[in-house]
């Protein structure tokens, strides 16, 4: 990003700090061409030159687009909405605890909350976390479902939504966490269908590297674990701790979650809950950090991914 000694590092100092076009434009410069030379994006060539009264770049290569901005290639593409807002919204994002609603930042800014919305929901898609490699040691697995809660329903739809235990319109989500030793213990999540053992057991595969010692609630749908792991069951009608064996930093990031998805976001589609998933758990993993290298570390993943709003609303598929 900037110089060490000038980059913001409370909310008052990114404010300042990103009101300044020529301070946003060396930000993403900085972790667009690491090596400081600007490169076309359309052709790959070198030759280009920055026109600072245009606030764009100039490609000397033949070709139609020869001037390209500093948004091309990144979730700001086509975006008419200047640097000088969309970083101070990506500091909010990335550092409000329990979240960011539309409204707010709509009002902090100066936008309409529609485009408030759309700019959360395209700088979400910088927070996704690359999961590298197969979680080891001791590890959590559980599950919960998102929804309304049937006794804040009113009576004439409350009896419906008792079917199935209460869970009926509600979304299933699964969460793996790795309890940290040199480090933060780090979470990862999906959207199952139901918590039934055929939808539970391919993420635990996928996740968790065999012999690791796993820790789960009483749930029947965990009880082959058993056969590639070291599994430890604690039977929450009776205790919630027994040594080791618990899921209380599950229980834990759950609580933060819906905190979040009922204090600050009130409502959200089943369609759009990925991308709040995605957030939590960027804030979570990464709570170690101070505001200003979790704001550096989500500016990286801005790089070449877009969200139109078309996709957004689901008429098209997302580009990548």
């Amino acid at each position: 990003m900037a110089a060490a000694n000038t980059a913001p590092k409370t909310l008052q100092q990114a404010i300042l700090f990103f009101s300044d076009y020529e301070n946003c434009r060396k930000a993403v410069e900085s972790i667009r061409w690491t090596d400081g030379t600007a490169v076309c994006p359309n052709c790959g060539s070198e030759r280009v030159a920055y026109l600072a009264k245009q606030r764009r770049y100039k490609c000397y290569e033949k070709h139609a687009r020869a001037q390209f901005s500093l948004k091309v290639g990144t979730i700001f593409e086509d975006s008419p909405i200047g640097l000088e807002k969309w970083l101070p919204a990506l500091w909010l994002l990335t550092n409000c605890k329990n979240g960011i609603s539309s409204y707010e930042l709509g009002r902090a800014l100066g936008v309409t909350q529609k485009t408030a919305w759309f700019m959360l929901s395209r700088l979400r898609l910088a927070l996704q976390a690359e999961d590298g490699g197969k979680l080891g040691g001791d590890v959590e697995v559980d599950d919960t479902y998102i929804g309304g809660k049937a006794r804040n329903m009113h009576a004439g739809k409350r009896a419906n939504a008792m079917k199935r235990g209460g869970f009926k319109g509600k979304v299933a989500v699964m969460g793996i966490l790795q309890r940290g030793v040199d480090q933060s213990s780090r979470v990862r999540t999906a959207i199952v269908p139901t918590n039934k053992r055929a939808d539970l057991l391919p993420d635990v595969d996928a996740n968790v590297e065999r012999g690791a010692n796993v820790y789960t609630d009483a749930l029947h749908s965990y009880d082959v674990l058993r056969r590639d792991y070291e599994h430890g069951v604690i039977d929450h009608a009776k205790a919630y701790v027994d040594g080791q064996v618990h899921t209380n930093g599950l229980n834990s990031f759950w609580s933060m979650l819906k905190r979040t998805l009922g204090g600050t976001y009130i409502s959200v589609e089943p369609f759009h809950l990925f991308r709040y998933l995605d957030e939590q758990a960027f804030r979570f993993n990464e709570r170690r950090l101070s505001d200003a290298q979790r704001f550096a570390l989500a500016l990286t993943g801005i790089l070449g991914t877009r969200l139109t709003y078309s996709a957004l609303t689901g008429s098209e598929l997302p580009q990548t």
